[in-house]
């Protein structure tokens, strides 16, 4: 299975806290997950959030997926960091690519 780093919905009704979490991604939204990463508390002002810069580089480095939310946060928070990671995974297929048509050539 497949890991995502997403957000879990904590509070109450119209008071929303969020934690950063690693999940499977056949986990739902709000149960089990692997790790708690951080916080997002969206109701601050500004926003309040806090990471585990060290354990999120890690799960990301070990090819789990942020969603879309997630990686606005940390984009914020590592600038370029995320940049790179998915060029440096783009790099990489594409040069598995090539090396696999020079030997469907021969």
């Amino acid at each position: 299975m497949s890991v995502q780093i997403r957000l879990a919905r904590l509070g109450r009704k119209k008071l929303p806290f969020y934690r950063l979490v690693a999940a499977s991604k056949g986990a739902k939204r709000d149960g089990r997950y692997i790790e708690a990463l951080g916080t997002f508390d969206p109701t601050q002002n500004p926003a309040k959030v806090a990471f585990k810069t060290d354990r999120i580089k890690a799960w990301i480095e070990l090819g789990a997926q942020c969603s879309d939310t997630v990686a606005q946060l940390v984009e914020k928070e590592i600038p370029g960091y995320l940049k790179g990671i998915t060029e440096g995974r783009t790099k990489k297929i594409q040069e598995k690519r090539k090396a696999r048509k020079a030997r469907a050539k021969k």
